[in-house]
């Protein structure tokens, strides 16, 4: 079920994008919204995303161990209101610098970035929880609510309700907060459901089996302080900002150093190969963070050679062919695609795709490996090795503009 709901999703981000691209008509006007969604999603992910996977692998752990996680969801909200406060106070205190440099002067644009990435805040902070408490039913259908309501917007915008790039921007902002209708009964429920069964099994025993073994419960782990939480979280946002430098920092060095829209629109355009499916999963490897922790917590020391290891070879040897399989159609109807997708102006060669989908299903491969570090408590390498990449990657870009320029 998660892995359909997650596919429709992934479909309905790339809807979005194709219908945005023909109601503006082509990169002139569609090149606003590339940054837009460039800059909100590396904002979002870079802040956010620490304390979901924070929440999503000590909720798994303190559940292995048959511990509860009441103090890994204060510190986790904490850390959260705290990066949001931080944020909008930065965004507010650069609004002409943003305005101007990034949007051209267009106000709306700027209040739609700062709209967006607060209400990621909440919406961010609810994945860790569903995901921790492995509930991915709901997980797959907030994010595909979250995609449905922007595809929305675009239907409206192609069919002529709507009118300019504004409708689109609005969707961008409007789509974290859509999706969180649901969450308040779903979390209220769940928690309902977790305090009556504790409460039944205080009842009924005084010994409680460990919940993945069968045996005694696991050793205790200290409860989860706001330092241990910021160390885990603080790694996790070096490895949130590594990764969307390199996803997102070519459409933003571009428009910055060129002030071209058109030519910002074609180099989002062809990220998009390897943006939808990395969004697509990243979702599933926030799921996969708790299944990978619970193993941790069972194998102890045997996790090199127990169905830790074998998840984890499993899951990179997938990646590695949806890479593949993605190498070989882009060979073969890529540039056509692309045209179908975005509309006649956005013109690309085959070798140029090619290489775009060979890094996307390597990129899956490194998403995958990271979570198995996180997994296993190893935050610090993990953080090293992504930023060590990003800035390698950035800073060939920034060379390789700087060149171009001169």
């Amino acid at each position: 079920m998660l892995s359909a709901l997650i596919g429709v999703t992934g479909l309905l981000t790339y809807a979005f994008h194709s219908l945005a691209a023909h109601g503006l008509h082509g990169p002139d006007g569609y090149g606003p919204i590339g940054v837009l969604w460039a800059a909100v999603f590396l904002t979002a992910s870079v802040i956010y995303r620490p304390v979901e996977q924070l929440l999503s692998r000590t909720i798994a752990e303190r559940q292995a161990r048959g511990m509860p996680a009441g103090s890994a969801l204060r510190v986790a909200a904490t850390i959260q209101l705290v990066l949001a406060c931080v944020f909008a106070a930065i965004a507010l205190g650069l609004k002409g610098t943003i305005e101007d440099h990034l949007f051209s002067g267009d106000s709306t644009l700027y209040w739609c970035l700062f709209a967006a990435v607060l209400f990621y805040a909440a919406s961010y902070f609810a994945r860790g929880f569903l995901a921790g408490q492995r509930l991915f039913g709901l997980y797959g259908g907030l994010v595909m609510m979250e995609s449905a309501s922007r595809v929305v917007f675009g239907v409206l915008l192609v069919t002529g309700v709507l009118h300019g790039r504004n409708a689109a921007a609005v969707a961008i902002a409007a789509a974290p907060l859509l999706s969180l209708i649901v969450v308040p009964w779903a979390l209220g429920s769940r928690v309902r459901t977790m305090a009556g069964a504790r409460e039944q099994q205080s009842l009924h025993t005084s010994e409680v089996a460990g919940p993945l073994s069968g045996g005694p419960p696991q050793p205790a782990e200290p409860e989860l302080s706001m330092a241990r939480g910021l160390g885990f979280a603080g790694a996790v946002l070096v490895i949130m900002f590594s990764e969307q430098a390199i996803l997102n920092s070519g459409v933003l060095i571009v428009k910055v150093d060129t002030g071209d829209d058109t030519l910002a629109a074609l180099i989002f355009a062809v990220l998009m190969i390897a943006r939808a499916p990395l969004q697509l999963f990243q979702a599933v490897s926030t799921t996969l963070l708790p299944h990978l922790t619970r193993l941790v917590v069972r194998e102890e020391d045997r996790a090199h050679e127990g169905d830790f290891a074998r998840s984890v070879r499993l899951t990179v040897l997938a990646c590695l062919a949806f890479g593949a399989l993605t190498v070989a159609g882009v060979l073969i109807a890529g540039p056509p695609a692309m045209k179908l997708l975005f509309g006649k102006k956005f013109v690309y060669d085959r070798l140029g795709l090619s290489l775009v989908a060979a890094g996307m299903g390597l990129y899956l491969a490194a998403t995958t490996l990271n979570q198995a570090a996180l997994a296993q408590g190893r935050a610090r390498l993990a953080a090293s090795s992504w930023s060590a990449s990003a800035l390698l990657f950035v800073g060939f870009l920034l060379i390789a503009s700087m060149s171009q320029v001169r």
